[in-house]
């Protein structure tokens, strides 16, 4: 059982661009208190966006909520899982915008993982050709990663989140009293892409990670707080200089080349996006150390604690062509040429191209069992 919800002090991150800056606030009991809710667009109707598994516990709860801010609040529930993000997803958002006679005022409010959020934000930025989105991430994963910075997406079957557009949220909202009802999975998935942001940005950060993973697992509120803190703040620093992902902010995708591959190879909703960008941070490391960058001491430590969070650390043997030809199709290659994101020295990250005989193998090796 999940530890109980101790009441936290609130906290709010700022993401800084411009006329499109927003808050991310984090906290406990943030769904139910209308205070909240207080700076989001005026509007005479809203819709909430989530899917079949979150809309029995929290959409109804959201809705009473928002009903002091709006007349009308719909909600469309969507099929859960990632062989669900696609167009014809998509559209069942449309038909509900439509069908509601939705305005280019109407606020949509993303509440689920990242699925949810990356669709309602594409949703947001392409009915009408833009109206105002909230996101209101009920996954760890969602909350220190998908629903900070903008990006939305759907999949393609030759490619994962290969169309969709920068759209910024007017609000993150990270109410941690959600995480209680998270599967084990899912939590160990979130846990990836917390991870991540020790290796490339915060050292400090990773040995923190190291000594409170249990805590984390166990679900105590504390230690939560203090993770989607502080995996905000990393982001938040890196999408503020860099909003559209033209430099610094591709560091973000530590082990998502290598993670995207597995999920587009397995067919979407096999592993979950978390399980596969943590098998993929283990690829990426290992081509880190192979270029001669970082020393395996240093590899090994991270992947011990990729497995001690419950992530699988062996990858799965799609075929060394096969992945060579998935990672092709990939948002950082560039005139055909993959480039990975490695890790230049403990806690900075660079990208760039790698010669296939080392990537060929760390793939060999990162498929088979030790």
């Amino acid at each position: 059982m999940p530890a109980a919800s101790a009441t936290l002090a609130r906290h709010h991150i700022a993401i800084e661009l411009a006329e499109r800056s927003y808050p991310i606030v984090i906290g406990t009991g943030l769904l139910d208190d209308a205070a909240t809710w207080a700076e989001v667009p005026a509007s005479s109707r809203a819709v909430i966006v989530t899917n079949t598994t979150v809309a029995p516990l929290y959409a109804t709860r959201l809705g009473q909520t928002l009903s002091r801010y709006h007349k009308v609040v719909h909600t469309v529930a969507l099929p859960d899982g990632e062989e669900h993000k696609n167009w014809q997803t998509l559209n069942l958002i449309f038909d509900a915008l439509l069908r509601n006679a939705c305005d280019r005022k109407t606020v949509l409010y993303a509440l689920g993982g990242g699925v949810v959020g990356d669709m309602a934000g594409f949703a947001a930025a392409s009915y009408m050709r833009g109206v105002p989105f909230v996101q209101v991430p009920t996954t760890l994963l969602a909350q220190v990663d998908s629903s900070v910075g903008g990006k939305t997406a759907i999949n393609h079957p030759l490619g994962k989140n290969m169309i969709g557009a920068f759209y910024q949220p007017r609000l993150v909202v990270c109410d941690l009293d959600t995480l209680d009802t998270l599967p084990v999975r899912e939590l160990s998935a979130g846990l990836a892409e917390v991870i991540k942001y020790g290796p490339i940005a915060d050292m400090a950060f990773l040995d923190w990670l190291e000594k409170n993973i249990d805590a984390l697992k166990a679900r105590q509120s504390a230690a939560l707080a203090h993770a989607v803190r502080r995996s905000c703040e990393i982001k938040a620093w890196i999408v503020g200089q860099d909003e559209r992902e033209a430099g610094l902010r591709a560091i973000l995708n530590f082990g998502h080349t290598f993670g995207h591959a597995i999920e587009a190879g397995l067919g979407y909703g096999r592993w979950l996006h978390g399980e596969a960008v943590g098998c993929g941070m283990v690829m990426a490391l290992r081509l880190s150390h192979r270029l001669g960058l970082v020393d395996g001491a240093f590899v090994e430590r991270v992947v011990a604690l990729l497995g001690q969070a419950g992530l699988p650390i062996v990858a799965p043997a799609l075929g060394v062509d096969r992945y060579l030809e998935l990672m092709r199709v990939d948002k950082k290659a560039e005139a055909g040429e993959t480039r990975f994101v490695v890790i230049e020295r403990p806690g900075s990250a660079v990208v760039r191209t790698a010669p296939e005989t080392l990537v060929r193998e760390v793939i060999e090796h990162c498929c088979r069992p030790t």
